[in-house]
This record gives C-alpha cells, sequence and structure tokens, in this order.
C-alpha cells in the first residue's frame, strides 16, 4: 500500500515537471531507480545508464535555453555538432526578437512610471500652492482683524453725554429768571401804591419847600 502511494507521488511529480518544461528551460527530465528500489525523477541521465526517457528536449529548447542564459558559445557549439546551423540562425533571430519586444516593453514602462511620477509631482506642487494661498488669505484676514482691533484700542474712552448736556431745563431757566426778577425787585423796589407823605422844609426868608 505504501509503495503505491509512493509510486502515486513520484508519478505526479513528473507530470508536475513535464508542465513546468517551457517554463523552466530546455530539459530532458529521465525516470531512475535508485540502488534503494526507489523511483526518483531528474533533468540528467540515470547514474548507471538505465532507466527511462520520459521527456526529450528537442533542438530548439536546448539552443533557446543556451541563448537565455547568454551562453551563445554554448549554443552555436550545440548547434555546429548536430548540423543545426539554419535552426541556430533561426533561434537566434527569433531571441534578437524577444529580447527586442522586452526592451520596448522596459522603455514603455520607463515611459509611463516617468509621466505618472511627473503627474504626482505636479499635483504635489499644485496642492502646495493652493495651500499656501489658503495660509496667505487666513493671514490677511487675521492682519486686517488685527489691525481694526487697534484701531478700536487707539480710539478715547469716554460715556456719551445726555441728550440734555448744554441745555438748560425749562424748570431750571424758571427758576434763575424768578430769582433774578427778586433780586432785581430787591435792589428796585416797585412804586408803592400807598399815599406817601413828604413834609415840607421852610428855609431863610420865609420860603417853604414842600
Amino acid at each position: 500500500m505504501k509503495t503505491a502511494t509512493t509510486g502515486k507521488r513520484l508519478w505526479w511529480i513528473a507530470i508536475l515537471l513535464l508542465a513546468m518544461v517551457p517554463a523552466a528551460g530546455a530539459q530532458s527530465i529521465y525516470k531512475c531507480t535508485t540502488r534503494a528500489g526507489q523511483l526518483e525523477y531528474t533533468d540528467h541521465p540515470c547514474r548507471d545508464g538505465k532507466g527511462e526517457l520520459i521527456h526529450q528536449a528537442d533542438d530548439s529548447e536546448i539552443i533557446d535555453q543556451h541563448l537565455r542564459l547568454g551562453e551563445d558559445a554554448k549554443a552555436k557549439s550545440y548547434a555546429d555538432s548536430h548540423h543545426l546551423e539554419a535552426l541556430y540562425r533561426q533561434r537566434v533571430a527569433a531571441h534578437q526578437q524577444a529580447m527586442e519586444e522586452k526592451a520596448q516593453h522596459q522603455a514603455d514602462e520607463a515611459i509611463v512610471t516617468q509621466q505618472r511620477d511627473e503627474a504626482a509631482r505636479q499635483q504635489a506642487l499644485a496642492d502646495a500652492a493652493a495651500n499656501r494661498d489658503r495660509l496667505r488669505a487666513e493671514n490677511d484676514a487675521l492682519r486686517q482683524q488685527n489691525d481694526e482691533y487697534r484701531a478700536q484700542l487707539a480710539q478715547p474712552l469716554y460715556n456719551a453725554p445726555p441728550a440734555y448736556w448744554g441745555a438748560v431745563p425749562r424748570y431750571w431757566n424758571g427758576h434763575r429768571e424768578h430769582d433774578h426778577d427778586r433780586d432785581r425787585d430787591a435792589q428796585h423796589p416797585p412804586p408803592s401804591k400807598e399815599p406817601v407823605f413828604h413834609p415840607c422844609k421852610q428855609f431863610a426868608g420865609g420860603r417853604v419847600q414842600c
């Protein structure tokens, strides 16, 4: 039971390796049996020369693998040893085209990133300018309020005079006029209506004056 489970697990590993071949590059997969009787899957031939090749990397995969790794000399040597000059030229052209497309894609991404960064910078500058304008307007308003407050403090403090300030009340004028008339009457009393007796004086010579 355990052997069957182990074999099934190794089989699934082999399937995963086969699925990863295009991504991992040119790899031949071998099914080998170790000395302990266990199965293993590897990308190189079995040690005892036995085993089973379950995936054979073709020539295009091998050349492409060397080119992707920057091993141009190995790719050329493999092509020459297998008389694959035409295939080599084809794979080199495809590799160069792929590299150019990758470089163009990276350049486009760099331009987009630069444009995005520039837009963000411009937005930051606009926000900073708007913030400065807002602060300047607030400072101007506060400065104007302070000026008005200083002007109010500079004005003299006094109470408003009453409505009758500077005007003589009617009753006061009446008293003053009455007192003035009384003083005048005391100095110059009015003529009496009763008869006044004036005695006569006799001078020398018998002259009399009344």
